[in-house]
């Protein structure tokens, strides 16, 4: 099979994440449609086997393993998705989703579900002038996902979740007015503090408080200091 998005050429250790078979007809879908599907699947299943990716060794990247149009003509539909480690090699199985407490599956869920939400719906163009309706329903999705997230905190005690869960209440309200936005110029005076009540940074206290991992991702914290 042919691996897809390499983090290195050297060798490397890792550990199998997620596994399924791609059904899309009979035709081979090309290396596009097959890097696409892979794309989008592999991130998920990733998260169903190691849900808090704060948690995920340093230095370490997914990479699929996918059907050729050689192999797919013999019955291939077989995608592995693997987390490596670009240097060196990490110890202990990455399968911590059954180990975690019921509190701390519901902050992940819901936290998850808020970053996939920003992220899966971005736009195609790069100002919201050239595509108003595509930020704005971008800005309805993260709308959705924060307000299924606070929910879930409802449920959860604990001095630092409840001002967690009160930031994430006004994020969600900012969200919305995007969504709701008349032009551009409003869209941009709701995004700017409705993008920054998500920062990760805000959750880590909380995070601290249900013993789950602090230290924000870099390929994050980077997204959020810019």
């Amino acid at each position: 099979m042919r691996p897809f998005l390499p983090v290195s050429d050297e060798a490397h250790e890792g550990q199998v994440v997620g596994e399924f078979a791609i059904d899309k007809g009979k035709e081979y879908p090309g290396d596009d449609g097959v890097s696409t599907i892979t794309d989008d699947r592999c991130p998920v299943e990733a998260q169903k086997y190691a849900p808090d990716t704060w948690a995920l060794p340093k230095g370490g990247a997914l990479f699929y393993y996918t059907p050729t149009k050689e192999s797919w003509a013999t019955g291939d539909r077989a995608v592995s998705c693997t987390y490596t480690a670009e240097k060196g090699t990490f110890s202990g199985s990455l399968d911590t989703a059954k180990s975690l407490k019921p509190e701390q599956t519901t902050y992940l869920e819901g936290s998850n579900a808020v970053y996939e939400a920003l992220w899966a719906n971005q736009p195609e163009k790069d100002t919201v002038e050239d595509d108003l309706a595509g930020y704005k329903a971008q800005a309805e999705a993260v709308t959705s996902a924060l307000d299924a997230h606070v929910e879930g905190l409802d449920g959860i005690g604990g001095t630092e979740v409840g001002k967690l869960r009160a930031t994430l209440t006004k994020a969600a309200g900012n969200w919305k007015k995007a969504a709701n936005a008349a032009d551009a110029d409003a869209f941009y005076i709701a995004y700017d503090p409705a993008f920054t009540g998500i920062d990760p940074n805000k959750s880590v206290a909380a995070r601290k408080e249900l013993g789950l991992a602090t230290t924000v991702p870099a390929d994050e914290a980077e997204v959020w200091a810019g």
